[in-house]
């Protein structure tokens, strides 16, 4: 019997992860619910997306090289780090006192057909009043505060797909 912490194996977890997220976040939350996601909220789909993406390549082709696997294992990371930082800033924004919630602004789409990309960043970080809504909460959590305790669970499963490319299972 295979050990569940094999390399194959938490590569397939975070490919099931990653589609559990994006299948709650589309289905239940927008199409269900009927929330519009914020521009945090999308970047965070973003780093989701790339961290499954990678999490697959791993995962179909299963490579045997050291060197492909840390490649693969940084792409998942930076992706999955990425919305753990964008999910901590919503959470810092949701917990602001009412008088130091920045205001709503023009949506993300506005922003990306007028403004340079780095501008676009800058001002999805900066964020806004839609940003800091709580909208819905599940067990008392919100939104951003559920992804982040998401992110953070993947982000321990990659330190586990770091020691499993470093000290990888002795065969017999």
């Amino acid at each position: 019997m295979l050990p569940l912490t094999t390399y194959r194996n938490l590569q397939i977890f975070l490919v099931v992860m990653a589609v559990i997220g994006m299948s709650f976040a589309l289905f239940f939350l927008q199409r269900y619910m009927g929330f519009t996601p914020c521009p945090l909220c999308i970047f965070q789909r973003i780093g989701l997306i790339v961290m499954g993406v990678f999490a697959l390549i791993a995962a179909l082709f299963h490579p045997k090289s050291m060197a492909v696997r840390l490649v693969l294992w940084l792409g998942s990371l930076v992706g999955i780090g990425w919305s753990t930082v964008v999910a901590g800033r919503h959470v810092w924004l949701q917990h602001l006192p009412a008088d130091q919630v920045p205001s709503c602004g023009p949506g993300l789409d506005y922003w990306l057909d007028t403004l340079p990309i780095l501008q676009v960043f800058k001002e999805v970080f900066a964020g806004s009043g839609e940003c800091a809504a709580i909208d819905w909460t599940f067990m008392g959590l919100s939104i951003p505060e559920q992804s982040l305790i998401l992110f953070s669970l993947l982000l321990v499963v990659h330190g586990l797909v770091l020691w499993r490319i470093v000290r990888p299972i002795a065969s017999k």
